[in-house]
């Protein structure tokens, strides 16, 4: 019988926990807490906080190159993408947030030109408490935000 793989694992058995211990000197480094597929913003996270009452703040102001997190605090699921409903083209970067269940959070992709950005939950696109506009500046540039 063949064995594959065991040499393999023997060997990041012993490495990798004589690799934790590097970095001396006690620093303080962690990771960041973003996956791989979404790195993080440029700039400061904005949050959109979603609740039975709508959303909060129902305005945002990013520069291009940054995101949006989406956070569920309801007891409901919301689906969450661009305006104009029901084709959602707008601005495809919010539709990476799509479908949150209660608890969860998401960040929109990133924005890459000045443009107003509506968004809504798709599942009750016409309750205005769950809609809102993110608006998309270029940075130094006031002008680009009204």
């Amino acid at each position: 019988m063949k064995r594959t793989g065991t040499p393999l694992l023997v060997l990041l058995a012993a490495v990798l926990p004589a690799m934790s211990g590097c970095g001396g000197g006690g620093s303080s480094y962690s990771a960041p807490s973003t996956s791989s597929s979404q790195p993080p913003a440029a700039g400061p996270t904005t949050t959109i906080r979603i609740t039975a009452a709508g959303v909060s703040p129902k305005e945002v102001r990013i520069e291009v190159g940054s995101r949006v997190l989406f956070v569920n605090e309801d007891t409901r699921s919301h689906e969450m993408m661009s305006d104009p409903h029901p084709v959602h083209t707008g601005c495809p970067e919010i539709n990476q947030i799509a479908d949150l269940a209660p608890g969860q959070s998401r960040q929109t992709g990133t924005f890459g030109a000045t443009r107003n950005c509506g968004f809504h939950d798709n599942r009750q696109d016409g309750v205005t408490s769950l809609r809102g506009n993110i608006i998309v500046g270029q940075a130094g540039n006031p002008s680009d935000y009204y």
